[in-house]
Parts: structure tokens; C-alpha cells; sequence
């Protein structure tokens, strides 16, 4: 594929592309290494991923990292979790920020270490005005809460008079979920040849295209991405009504 056939200049429908990053203990397991090294190796993944993305000219990459239902994991587990994100941040924030990547966080902070709060801020903070490639991570984050707090909040200044009861809408409820200022997805990715949604961005992906992958998240390379990438260009989207085409 050609480095800017999915540019947005080309193709401004085709923009945003959210991915469940999965299969990674499974990864491990068939090789009789420790889930660890498969949460390792996917952060290479997400490392190859995010640069495909900037050089392929897509504007918005949205990657699902932590679930508010992975909390049920051992402990030992989410900490090695916690520790690779770290890590990330440190090791290459600064190369993101030199590429003028812009990253957001969604989710809920309840439950998160400080440290590693400061850490999510700082990344935040210093890339807030780049103007490339918006990176969001979905950390420990849930749909079906973002959708319930979405819906707390509506309710809150309906019941103070801000908003009239009359005048609620899904683009107006839409402006309160922590996508508020994203566009909606064009095209989902799932690795490891699972086919459901998992709680992530139930809103969002109401008319999404979605592709499934078989490789595990370790395993996913440009490649892969931009077959996926082909798949949807081939797809008409219809929103609805009558057919639209995903390629320019």
C-alpha cells in the first residue's frame, strides 16, 4: 500500500481507526513464555502500529489498553501492566512529541497510582498542542460506564435547567462522553480472531466498519494493518441509507 493511501487530504471519511489490542497472553502461552512477556511484546506492537499509522496519514488511532473489567486479573498481572505502561511513557514520549503526536487518555482515574497519573498528565500536557496524529489510549476505561457517567452528567444539568429535557439529542448526549471532541470511528480492528466488542466504545462504533483479524496482538505489523486497511476500503458504508464508498 502506498504510504499515503489512506491520507486524509484523499480520503477525509476514512480518518479514525480504533483497535482492541488482544491475544497477548495467548501469544505467551503458545510458546511457554510468561503472560508478561506477551504484555512486552505487545507494547512493541503498539510501537509499530502508532508510527504505520502517522506515516499512512491517518488522523485519529484509538487503541483499547486496559478494560475496567481487567481489574479482575491477578494483581501481579496488572502491575506488570502498569510497569509496561511506565515504561512507555518514559521511553517514548519524547519521540511521540517530536513527531507532533498528540495524546489523550479516556477512562476513569479511580483506582490509578499517582505516579502513574503524573505520568498520564505529563504526556497529556506536553502534547496537547501537536497537531499530527491524535494517539487516544482507553485506560481502564468501559463503555458501559462512560455511558452511565455520559448519562449522569446530562441528567445533572438537565435537573439544574442548563440543558431542557426537550432539547436532549444523541449529538448533544454525544458531547458528554469522554470522546466529546472525536470523530467517531471509521474502522474498528480486533486481533486474535475474536468477534465482539468487549465494552469498548459501544457509542461510537454504531456505524463503524469492523475487521477481524486473526493474529495475536504481538504479531500485528504494518502488513496486517494495512490489509485490514484494504478491507475496509472495500466496504460501501451506508449509515443508514444508500451506499456510501470508504474509498475516495
Amino acid at each position: 500500500m502506498d504510504k499515503r493511501a489512506w491520507h486524509p487530504a484523499e480520503n477525509p471519511t476514512a480518518c479514525h481507526v480504533a483497535i482492541i489490542m488482544d491475544g497477548n497472553g495467548r501469544w505467551a502461552a503458545e510458546r511457554g513464555l510468561p503472560r508478561t512477556e506477551g504484555h512486552r511484546q505487545g507494547v512493541e506492537a503498539v510501537r509499530r502500529t502508532v508510527e504505520a499509522a502517522r506515516e499512512l496519514g491517518i488522523t485519529h488511532l484509538t487503541l483499547f489498553s486496559f478494560s475496567s473489567e481487567n481489574w479482575s486479573r491477578p494483581r501481579q498481572e496488572i502491575n506488570d501492566l502498569f510497569g509496561l505502561l511506565r515504561r512507555f511513557i518514559r521511553r517514548d514520549l519524547a519521540d511521540l512529541h517530536n513527531n507532533n503526536i498528540r495524546i489523550r487518555v479516556i477512562g476513569t482515574r479511580a483506582g490509578i497510582e499517582r505516579d502513574l497519573l503524573r505520568l498520564i498528565d505529563d504526556a497529556v500536557e506536553l502534547t496537547k498542542n501537536n497537531t499530527g496524529l491524535n494517539l487516544t489510549i482507553a485506560f481502564n476505561y468501559g463503555a458501559r460506564d462512560e455511558i452511565a457517567r455520559a448519562a449522569r452528567k446530562l441528567a445533572e444539568d438537565v435537573q439544574s435547567g442548563a440543558v431542557a429535557a426537550t432539547d436532549v439529542t444523541p449529538e448533544g448526549f454525544a458531547a458528554y462522553l469522554d470522546t466529546a471532541d472525536l470523530p467517531d470511528p471509521d474502522l474498528l480492528i480486533r486481533t486474535s480472531g475474536e468477534q465482539r466488542l468487549s465494552n469498548f466504545l459501544l457509542w461510537q462504533l454504531a456505524y463503524s466498519e469492523f475487521v477481524f483479524v486473526d493474529v495475536y496482538w504481538p504479531d500485528f505489523s504494518r502488513e496486517v494493518f494495512e490489509a485490514a486497511i484494504a478491507e475496509y476500503q472495500r466496504r460501501s458504508r451506508r449509515f443508514g441509507g444508500t451506499s456510501v464508498r470508504s474509498t475516495a
